[in-house]
């Protein structure tokens, strides 16, 4: 894979250390970075080479990528618009589809503006590298997902981290600012390596207290927490006092794409100035339209959410019964740690074999440098789909 004489003084010189790692780690089995699916089968199965596997690591947290309303809406999106806009949004990139999935937004956030982006990705790189400028303080939580540090070192704000999860240090940093500059507080609702929640609500007082604003990033808690879906905001009472709100269409919206949306209207005036957003394509066609429909079912339909929980605690109780410490209370992610990344190879391979795939994930993508084994929930999964994760589980070691 890597030549390591060929490669020397070229810019691949830098990934030798990378590559004999993963040759080590492929030794293992399967390679679990990329992995093929050659065939999806519904919601939660898939057809690997010959062999169907329990899907328990894919964020489709609403089951909703196979919904007849959705996949309707996709196709019919198609027939009327084509494949795609061949455009950004500032010259041929908008048609009514987004703008209507922009007021959608405004609508079910109690929101006055929201801006749709291409991938989710991009609406943290368009709104915070834009929001926070030069004199500015962006201060973000330690664990924070990598869009949102990317999204840093595009924007000229200083960038300060404070400690994971902990409002009392977040109040340190901003004691500790000058006046001059705006201050911009990020963090997530739902952190997707380790499954844990914010204290939102606490960080909401203590940003405010300082004069900054929030900024709450619930790609992973829209659809799951909040009476009407709305995030870990709304299910903390506090989506009226948060500032800025960003999302994904890529997990509980069975689609792509992302937004923010915000009570403050002047974000609009970002579109003319943010280059995430003024420079790639529009999103698709059928990926809007997709949006679209998820998001009246999960503004409307309840039942999707209390499925989703049921087999949350079954499964948060189910590891836990077979010797598994779960890194965060009940939620729809799950991780449980192991050894190192040689064991965690081992035990995906293992838990392949068996015919259920979770996500492995390592240093650095990890927090802590932890080595984890992944799993999301979906409204989709049964509770035989859940023994089944149980019992796949109940043959590897505890050992953490």
């Amino acid at each position: 894979m890597f030549d390591t004489e060929a490669n020397k003084n070229t810019v691949f010189a830098k990934f030798q250390k990378l590559a004999e790692r993963v040759d080590t780690l492929r030794v293992s089995g399967r390679t679990p970075f990329g992995m093929r699916f050659d065939e999806m089968l519904s919601q939660t199965r898939a057809r690997v080479g010959n062999a169907e596997v329990l899907l328990a690591g894919t964020n489709n947290y609403l089951g909703l990528t196979y919904n007849p309303d959705v996949m309707d809406a996709a196709k019919q999106a198609i027939d009327t618009y084509g494949t795609a806009t061949t455009g950004s949004r500032l010259a041929n990139g908008t048609y009514s589809l987004h703008l209507d999935l922009e007021e959608d937004l405004k609508e079910y956030f109690g929101a006055a503006s929201a801006i749709v982006c291409t991938t989710g990705y991009q609406a943290n790189l368009a709104a915070l590298s834009t929001l926070a400028g030069r004199g500015d303080h962006l201060l973000i939580d330690a664990d924070s997902h990598a869009c949102i540090y990317d999204a840093c070192r595009l924007s000229d704000a200083e960038t300060i981290r404070f400690r994971h999860n902990s409002p009392e240090d977040l109040d340190k940093r901003l004691t500790r600012l000058p006046a001059e500059g705006a201050r911009l507080v990020v963090i997530e609702g739902l952190y997707s390596m380790l499954g844990d929640v914010a204290p939102v609500a606490e960080f909401v007082e203590v940003a405010h207290a300082h004069g900054a604003m929030i900024f709450v990033d619930e790609a992973h808690s829209i659809g799951c927490y909040g009476e009407n879906g709305r995030g870990v905001s709304q299910a903390q009472g506090v989506l009226d006092k948060v500032d800025f709100i960003s999302g994904t269409f890529s997990k509980s919206f069975a689609s792509i794409g992302g937004f923010c949306v915000s009570r403050h209207e002047a974000l609009e005036l970002i579109r003319l100035v943010s280059r995430p957003y003024l420079f790639t394509a529009s999103g698709s066609p059928a990926n809007m339209a997709a949006a679209r429909a998820s998001l009246k079912i999960i503004a409307a339909d309840t039942s999707l959410r209390k499925e989703l929980w049921d087999r949350v605690y079954q499964l948060h109780t189910g590891l836990s019964d077979a010797g598994f410490t779960i890194s965060s209370p009940p939620g729809p992610i799950m991780a449980i740690s192991r050894p190192d990344e040689h064991v965690a190879v081992a035990e995906w391979n293992q838990l392949m074999d068996q015919g259920v795939y979770v996500n492995l994930a390592v240093p650095p993508a990890t927090p802590q440098a932890k080595s984890l084994l992944r799993l999301s929930v979906s409204a989709a999964h049964t509770e035989a789909d859940m023994n089944q994760i149980i019992a796949a589980f109940r043959t590897l070691p505890k050992t953490a």
